[in-house]
């Protein structure tokens, strides 16, 4: 079983390398829908392909901001212990997070990897 140490370290494909869903992953969705109808969850959860552009340093978190005016959506990188964006809005899950044990992991078996701020609808600040 890996430690927490070892699972922070677990690095994601770069963009250009990850492979997207495709007609070999129809059993996995249907599995994951079945999953997620049954928890009441299918309107609420979706899927996003894991990736890195760039390394993130300990201490930093990925944020997102909108402008529904312009219909554009802004991700940057900010202190986690100094960011305004407080509503998680993607997360990761961690291989060998047993979720009996999710105590001994901060989040427990998965990562916040996207935050966004719920007061304003994640609107950028000006």
């Amino acid at each position: 079983m890996a430690d927490r140490a070892s699972i922070r370290k677990q690095s994601l494909p770069r963009f250009e390398d990850a492979e997207e869903l495709g007609p070999q992953d129809a059993q996995f969705v249907r599995d994951l829908v079945s999953v997620l109808e049954k928890h009441g969850n299918l309107d609420r959860f979706g899927l996003c392909l894991l990736h890195e552009h760039f390394p993130l340093a300990a201490g930093e978190v990925m944020v997102e901001s909108c402008d529904p005016r312009t219909r554009t959506l802004r991700t940057q990188v900010e202190k986690a212990d100094r960011t305004g964006h407080v509503k998680a809005s993607q997360w990761r899950f961690l291989a060998g997070a047993d979720p009996s044990r999710a105590a001994e992991f901060e989040e427990g078996p998965y990562r916040v990897i996207m935050l966004c701020t719920p007061l304003t609808g994640c609107p950028a600040e000006e």
